[in-house]
């Protein structure tokens, strides 16, 4: 989704930023994971396949796609790189385009070190703050 392509959403543990090709290489690393393969229904892809479909999430319209950044990690550094951040990701899928105020949310704390900090829950917090205003922006 285009409309957040120039957001970042700052939590106290999080940081969420769009999904861009710069995080493309350590998403397509965690998705090798069987374990979230299972726990994602996901099917392994490769690098190329990995590329297109970040280029698919940007441009569809019903979905919007955060890189979950660890915030401590983040803000530690005087120049941030984003991939050394990455715990996961967070989706925002719009699934009635009769009531754009459904949806649904999907969250992936993908980086082991990441889990049971409350990250996943920060982040669906924060995605659904983002969705009621961008929704609230919209009418």
């Amino acid at each position: 989704m285009r409309l957040n392509q120039n957001t970042l959403l700052l939590g106290k543990k999080v940081v969420l930023v769009p999904y861009t090709s710069e995080h493309v290489p350590r998403y397509h690393e965690w998705m090798k994971s069987e374990e979230l393969q299972r726990l994602t229904a996901s099917e392994p892809l490769t690098l190329e396949q990995e590329y297109a479909m970040q280029c698919s999430w940007r441009e569809d319209a019903d979905k919007c796609t955060f890189i979950v950044l660890d915030a401590e990690k983040w803000q530690a550094q005087p120049v941030p790189t984003e991939e050394s951040c990455m715990a996961g990701d967070v989706n925002l899928f719009l699934t009635d385009v009769e009531d754009p105020t459904l949806g649904e949310i999907e969250v992936m704390i993908a980086e082991p070190s990441c889990r049971g900090q409350g990250f996943g829950t920060e982040a669906a917090l924060l995605m659904m703050s983002y969705g009621g205003d961008v929704q609230t922006d919209n009418e």
